[in-house]
């Protein structure tokens, strides 16, 4: 059974660790470049990397972030979806094997192919990439480059993109199990995969580790922000706390109850035509400061990378033994 299920995989597979051991090249080449230059500029260095390194960095972060979803459609949905499509499941079945074991071994070893090429590819992106991370969570001002707690950056650093690619490869199969059909199985697997990524960084994420909470006062020279929605929402910029992640935002008025903003902050900003003068917008926001009006900023600090990594870890594990068990249950239930 393993050798036919390599048999059936190995061009999927082939390709696949080849991009990641081209990209692995490509970023073992500059990376020791950069590792020298983050010891001799420290968070300066973003203001340094070359624009060549700047297109690795990105293409560093797609790749990540697209093997996965890559591994749901194109190993999980097809792997059983088109034997069961063509009715050659049938051939291993009356040679003797269980449906059991015929399952077993195809999510094990796909699963097993999956962990690997997202562990190899993130842990190169990770490695190349950790100079750049460093010297943002020391406090390199940049609008380039992403915290590693940012939504985007965490999903391609560290262990979670291994979870992401088991859980997206076992939610293939389990859609090819259902569906039936192979191009179907794919598109469900890819708009379900990409659901999910969506809901856990708006919704889970930030609750998987203990956040830390902060009050600014608005005031002119103060914390940085930014002003929003027609001045009916203030937004903080929480410079000093590099690399955090902002999840929450709250004002507060001089009693320290969440509120909205006074409507008084809309009228002092409005001008004739044209956006207001900095002079002016500076007056405003100490006006409204003066009427003790403070924002509540609530954070992952840098420091909790790794608590939320495995943490999420864990949840994608619970979710592919969860998809494991269904799988198992309905192929010897439902599948004829």
């Amino acid at each position: 059974m393993i050798w036919l299920t390599w048999r059936q995989f190995r061009t999927q597979a082939a390709v696949m660790f080849a991009a990641v051991a081209f990209l692995t090249a490509a970023l073992a080449v500059t990376g020791p470049q950069l590792s020298d230059l983050y010891r001799t500029a420290g968070s300066s260095l973003v203001d340094q990397v070359a624009s060549s390194d700047q297109t690795l960095y990105y293409i560093g972060l797609l790749v990540v972030l697209a093997v996965p979803a890559v591994i749901g459609m194109f190993w999980g949905a097809p792997l059983i979806a088109r034997e069961l499509e063509t009715g050659t499941h049938y051939l291993a079945w009356n040679q003797g094997v269980t449906r059991t074991r015929w399952l077993a071994t195809k999510l094990g070893f796909g699963t097993a192919a999956a962990v690997t090429v997202a562990g190899l590819a993130s842990l190169a992106v990770s490695w190349w990439s950790s100079p750049i991370d460093q010297a943002v969570n020391g406090g390199g001002a940049t609008d380039t480059y992403f915290p590693r707690l940012d939504p985007v950056a965490y999903a391609a650093r560290g262990v979670v993109p291994m979870a992401h690619a088991a859980f997206a490869f076992v939610l293939g199969v389990a859609l090819g199990l259902v569906i039936r059909r192979t191009l179907p199985a794919m598109a469900t697997t890819f708009a379900l995969y990409a659901a999910v990524q969506i809901v856990v960084p708006m919704w889970i994420r930030s609750h998987l580790a203990a956040a830390d909470r902060t009050i600014l006062p608005i005031e002119p020279g103060g914390a940085p922000i930014s002003i929003q929605d027609g001045a009916r929402q203030v937004v903080a910029h929480l410079e000093e706390v590099p690399g955090a992640w902002v999840t929450s935002q709250q004002t507060l008025n001089a009693a320290g109850q969440p509120t909205p903003v006074p409507s008084s902050f809309a009228d002092c900003l409005r001008t004739e035509s044209g956006p207001p003068a900095l002079q002016q917008v500076e007056g405003c926001v100490a006006d409204l400061g003066s009427l003790g009006y403070k924002q509540q900023v609530t954070y992952q600090p840098a420091g909790n990378f790794w608590a939320l990594q495995w943490a999420e870890t864990g949840l994608y594990l619970g979710l592919v033994l969860a998809l494991t068990g269904f799988c198992v249950w309905w192929i010897r239930r439902r599948v004829t």
